[in-house]
């Protein structure tokens, strides 16, 4: 039983052979991994941190850039919005530089009218108080002459008495306007 229990071997502990051949094939594969595999990893992972780093640069500067357009786009809006008030306001001046001139001109226009028409009712006026003269004078010579029974025919007759007569009625008249 003593041979068996030297044959008896301990199962946690592998055989010499395995342990040599095992650190031979975890050199090998440490090798390539080292060698190969490693490096690989490593260019990879630098051109992945360049390019996040890069990405980020870029992202700083295109939101530098869009910040200053920006800052553009409101500088000229507020200029726009400044010309538009002045060119707002000039229009309001001149619309009321319009106003007030079309109204003088309506004025000078009224105005006009309405001495023209003053002027052409004097004239009616004076048309018409002539004629009446001549029509008061013709029946007040003709109603003296009835009165006073001679004929007031005598022209010189005729034109002092009409004067006369119309005197008169212009100072009656005259006195009634006052009186008003």
């Amino acid at each position: 039983m003593i041979i068996l229990a030297a044959e008896e071997h301990n199962p946690l502990i592998p055989p010499l052979g395995e342990i040599i051949i095992g650190t031979i094939a975890f050199a090998i594969v440490f090798f390539v991994f080292a060698k190969f595999v490693a490096p690989r990893f490593e260019q990879i992972f630098r051109a992945r941190r360049e390019a996040i780093e890069g990405g980020i640069e870029r992202a700083e500067t295109m939101q530098a850039e869009a910040k200053a357009a920006l800052d553009q786009y409101r500088a000229q809006l507020a200029e726009a919005r400044s010309e538009a008030a002045q060119i707002r306001d000039q229009a309001r001046a001149e619309g009321q530089q319009i106003l007030e001139e079309l109204r003088a001109q309506a004025q000078e226009e009224s105005a006009r009218i309405i001495a023209r028409g003053e002027e052409q009712l004097a004239g009616q006026r004076q048309q018409v108080v002539n004629e009446l003269r001549g029509q008061i004078g013709a029946l007040a010579v003709d109603l003296a002459s009835r009165v006073v029974g001679e004929s007031l025919a005598d022209e010189a007759r005729r034109r002092g008495t009409v004067d006369r007569f119309l005197a008169e009625l212009d100072s009656m008249a005259a006195s009634g306007e006052s009186a008003r």
